[in-house]
């Protein structure tokens, strides 16, 4: 009996973890560049940020008056100490006067110049290189630049950063799209984005075969068209215009996911459904982008009990949402994840390959959604 040759089919399903193994050996980093801090928010550096020993010399970390310690410590309020003048008004950030170590709020000093409160040496003050010391960089190469990093960067005079950016080619993987289809292309978008990516978004005319000849970009992500329906042929087109490594991963959802490379441009083709794709960008698409990054996935994770058994299949990685109502995890959907069950949903869990499941009571980590 003949099988139809236009029907794509799944042969096997490859662990995740042999994916993961091809993304570490077959992707490398992409070059880095030179960006403005502005634009650096979420990107991984590719050197080292470093300063100078910060600040040079002791600054005032509080409005107040200099003095010498160890010349007012017998000071108190039923006890006042005549100075030989006034102390030197200092505000917040400014270099500490010579002979001085300390600083002291206004009312300490009354206004005949009296001492009436004792200071312990280095209050009030940040002393030199208590910013920076200067041998350590503020962060290093692999580590994505955060909020807080930025602000620090740019206290420290530093304008510019040395960062990878890889440039994701994100396309459609079936046509006409859908409304799902639609909203996971959107959703990988902005997650790819918030990983350090650049989006370079495809949606003309030509379809999914066109973008595959466009090396552009450092890799392709398309959603959709990984299916046995009558309209899918993602992993035909792929296998046309390079080399499909996996069709078909041990996970759930989106055993459908395929990867593949076009010359040495690696592409991640995944389903079309929400739930699915949702799964594919965060078991195997951040691994990708952290490769290209030069840098490293990275989840912040909270441990919380289960509220109810989980159980899952021995050989398939699967994702669970999970809502964390009173300090519990409760696992919403396993299988298909319905978009209320993501809606209701606080994060997410991994039941690995190896694991039939987990009984209630159980901690398990949960990571927030991206």
């Amino acid at each position: 009996m003949s099988v139809d040759s236009s029907i794509q089919r799944i042969a096997h399903l490859t662990p995740l973890r042999d994916v993961l193994a091809i993304v570490e050996a077959r992707v490398g980093a992409v070059k880095p560049r030179r960006c403005a801090l502005a634009s650096a928010r979420g990107r991984v550096l590719a050197e080292d940020v470093a300063a100078k020993r910060l600040p040079p010399a002791p600054i005032a970390l509080r409005d107040g008056y200099a003095v010498e310690a160890a010349a007012i410590a017998d000071a108190g309020p039923y006890s006042p100490l005549a100075l030989p003048s006034k102390p030197q008004r200092v505000d917040a950030g400014e270099p500490l006067p010579g002979g001085t170590d300390a600083v002291v709020p206004f009312d300490a000093i009354t206004e005949r110049g009296e001492a009436i409160a004792a200071v312990a040496p280095g209050e009030g003050t940040l002393p030199a290189g208590g910013d920076g010391a200067g041998d350590a960089p503020l962060r290093r190469a692999g580590e994505r630049l955060r909020v807080v990093d930025l602000a620090a960067i740019a206290a420290a005079g530093i304008a510019g950063v040395v960062v990878r950016e890889p440039r994701i080619l994100l396309a459609c993987g079936s046509m006409p799209t859908t409304p799902p289809v639609d909203a996971a292309l959107d959703m990988l978008s902005q997650a790819a984005t918030a990983a350090g990516c650049a989006i370079d978004p495809y949606r003309a005319a030509g379809g999914l075969e066109r973008a595959l000849r466009d090396d552009g970009a450092d890799a392709m992500i398309a959603v959709g068209g990984t299916g046995s329906g009558r309209r899918d042929a993602a992993v035909h087109a792929l296998a046309q215009a390079g080399h499909v490594e996996v069709y078909g991963m041990a996970m759930a959802p989106g055993e459908t996911a395929a990867f593949g490379f076009t010359g040495a441009r690696p592409v991640l083709l995944v389903p079309g459904r929400i739930d699915a794709a949702l799964t594919a960008w965060l078991l195997v698409g951040r691994h990708l982008v952290a490769k290209l990054s030069g840098g490293k996935v990275e989840d912040i994770s909270a441990m919380l009990p289960l509220k109810r058994k989980v159980t899952s299949t021995i050989g398939l990685t699967e994702l669970i949402p999970v809502s964390c109502a009173g300090g519990v995890a409760e696992p919403l959907a396993s299988g298909y994840l319905s978009l209320a069950a993501l809606a209701g949903s606080d994060g997410w869990i991994v039941v690995p390959a190896d694991s039939e499941g987990f009984n209630a009571g159980t901690p398990v980590a949960v990571t927030s959604w991206p």
